[in-house]
């Protein structure tokens, strides 16, 4: 089961070996002297074969090879250059017997065939040969990384050994023909609900130098019934020059940010400056319609290959992957994290650690949308060969855990990656040619092992609009999570519909704050249950705009029982009204608490009085004039529900902001 490797292609890289062997070669035996024939026919074929290959003319330089391996058996050379062609050809069977043809003539001639032959005998499940081959070739190279290589291949026999025995659940399915076509297609990504689904389709171009074909976003949205509808071409984000792919959506499918690669010159074309071969772009959806995309620029973008990116779901962390191109493709990819700060930038890149980058390839990067789950691609960790499947989960303390490879038959000797996994968590997809598809690479789906899932997570899906004129609002809006304080995730309601949508981890509570300029911002706070992410959570979030007699309820304003205490829960929304009035020095409030009826008359406007008092006090202590702040208790005189419950109390016990 092979999967799309990169945006360079496999060619680029069967290219990029063939030389990079060729010149290898062509060093090591320049010379006459120092061939393992004295036969001037088979010699002469041989240089023919070279010459042909330096000038990329492979059926050439195949057939003078053969020639000149046929004239004696015992001739190496062309042997080596007929074992490394087969090999770029995928003829493993012929590769293979062709490195053991070297072996029995000299096995120390040219010692890189047993590592070559080694990995051959692995991809192909001959794990016991194999490990004889890399031992063999452990003892005699001392080379630091091809020896890291062959230890590394060890390990995986081992692995492999033991894990094909204990197949995990694993039954794709074709998303059909509404989705896939003959064409390529790959780097799916899905937005919460489950309802968009957006992916890369690699097309013909005639007018694109060399490759003929470029690479473009197509979209599919589900019908009632559940079904994918017949993807079409994504507008504006496309373009007839570029490649644009490998994109990850926001939860509310609203930002997309994508790989967009340079032309042949090196060159974007227009305002689309970039900073290396391959950078990210973001564009911004409102209503149906996209922007023009921006190039993230510095420091997210470098002048190396930026690529395959994963924006988290609390919409300001963003994985990518970072890699150096080189003659022999691409080298040195890691997975690197980002976050967006408050005023738009990102912060300088970090790569993760050891646990998950490795000193070979790491590609196809998810980070669920639990925040917790990292999935991603890579051929440096134990695996089945080529590139495999991993999960990484994090820990308490910020770090990631080790990667644990997912298992077959999900992950083969080929390249595994391109993997979605939905925000049920249930289900999968990734790229595949494998038989029974409808055409190159087709996009499947699975239902994913429970071992192998994320944390469970729902969602929730509002809109936002003026509690007067009910026009629709843009709108920032943010939930915290309540036991931590922190950040859980963000989205910017749509400036036409006033709809949003956000994902979070479900079991927790969540503090949700709404700002938009010109308005007083809302306040509410949620005990999102565990349950079906396909039953969300929905709300309306009215605005109140800042005119004198506004009033808004403060519901993320929390106090130790029968105290004026606040609690450090109470931070993030306390922030949020400082920022309101520091950004309106025009504006002035009165801070109302109210109590329910439980206790005594005296007692409780005492304790509303204090309370209002505490908040005033600390908004004053970040800097705001006090002169601006009135505070005054209620007590228990002005309900706004009934004290007869448990739930009318909680919502009679609050602070409120009266614009004067």
């Amino acid at each position: 089961m092979n999967s799309w490797k990169s945006v360079v292609g496999a060619a680029a890289r069967t290219l990029f070996t063939a030389i990079a062997t060729t010149c290898l070669l062509g060093t090591a035996f320049a010379q006459p002297a120092n061939y393992t024939t004295t036969d001037k026919g088979a010699i002469k074929r041989y240089e023919s074969g070279r010459e042909c290959m330096g000038l990329r003319k492979w059926e050439c330089a195949e057939s003078e090879f053969t020639k000149a391996a046929d004239a004696d058996p015992k001739f190496i050379e062309p042997r080596i250059m007929l074992a490394e062609i087969a090999e770029q050809k995928g003829q493993s069977d012929v590769a293979m017997a062709r490195y053991r043809e070297v072996m029995t003539l000299n096995p120390g001639y040219f010692p890189v065939a047993q590592l070559h032959l080694a990995d051959l005998e692995f991809k192909a499940g001959q794990y016991a040969e194999a490990t004889k081959n890399y031992e063999a070739y452990m003892k005699r190279e001392e080379e630091p990384q091809r020896k890291a290589r062959a230890k590394l291949g060890i390990r995986n026999c081992e692995f492999a050994a033991r894990a094909i025995d204990q197949p995990v659940p694993f039954e794709p399915k074709n998303l059909g023909p509404n989705v896939n076509s003959v064409d390529p297609e790959y780097y799916p990504c899905i937005t919460a609900d489950d309802g968009t689904l957006m992916f890369t389709r690699r097309v013909k171009a005639p007018e694109i130098p060399v490759y003929g074909m470029q690479e473009d976003f197509y979209v599919s949205r589900r019908d009632l019934e559940g079904n994918w509808k017949p993807s079409i071409p994504l507008p504006v984000v496309n373009t007839r020059a570029f490649n644009e792919g490998a994109g990850t959506l926001s939860p509310d499918g609203r930002f997309l940010i994508f790989t967009k690669c340079a032309l042949e010159d090196g060159s974007y074309g227009g305002s689309l400056s970039g900073e290396g071969s391959c950078d990210l772009f973001i564009s911004r959806r409102v209503g149906d319609r996209w922007g023009v995309p921006q190039n993230l620029g510095t420091p997210v973008n470098s002048g190396h290959w930026e690529t395959q990116p994963s924006l988290a779901s609390d919409g300001r962390t963003l994985y990518y992957i970072r890699g150096a191109v080189a003659r022999d493709g691409i080298k040195s990819m890691d997975i690197w994290t980002t976050t967006m700060a408050d005023d738009g930038s990102w912060s300088k890149p970090t790569k993760l650690g050891e646990s998950v980058n490795t000193a070979y390839q790491e590609e196809s990067v998810q980070i669920h949308p639990d925040g917790r789950t990292l999935y991603f691609s890579s051929n440096g960790h134990p695996g089945f060969g080529g590139l495999d499947i991993f999960v990484s989960r994090k820990l308490d303390d910020g770090s990631w855990g080790p990667a644990l490879n997912i298992g077959y038959p999900i992950n083969t000797s080929a390249d595994e990656n391109s993997i979605l996994v939905d925000a049920s968590g249930r289900i999968a997809y990734f790229a595949s040619d494998r038989k029974g598809g409808l055409g190159d690479l087709d996009l499947y789906s699975f239902e994913l092992y429970k071992e192998a899932r994320p944390l469970p997570v729902t969602y929730i899906r509002g809109k936002v609009f003026d509690a007067t004129t009910k026009a629709p609002v843009e709108a920032d809006v943010q939930l915290f999570d309540l036991q931590t304080g922190s950040l859980a995730t963000g989205a910017y309601s749509d400036p036409k519909t006033g709809e949003f949508l956000v994902c979070l981890p479900a079991g927790r509570k969540y503090a949700l704050n709404a700002t938009a300029e010109g308005y007083l911002f809302y306040s509410e706070n949620y005990d999102v249950a565990e349950g079906n992410p396909k039953e969300p959570v929905t709300l309306d979030v009215p605005l109140s705009t800042l005119a004198a007699g506004s009033t808004i309820a403060l519901r993320n304003i929390f106090f130790n029982t029968a105290s004026y205490e606040l609690l450090p829960a109470s931070n993030a929304e306390l922030d949020k009204l400082v920022n309101l009035l520091k950004g309106t020095p025009e504006l002035r409030i009165e801070l109302g608490g109210h109590t329910d009826n439980v206790g005594a008359d005296a007692a409780n406007l005492t304790l509303s009085d204090q309370r209002a008092q505490a908040v005033r006090d600390y908004v004053i202590a970040k800097g705001v004039e006090g002169a601006r702040i009135t505070a005054k208790g209620y007590g228990e005189t002005k309900p706004v529900a009934t004290n007869d419950t448990e739930e009318g109390r909680a919502q009679n016990r609050r602070t409120e902001v009266t614009v004067l």
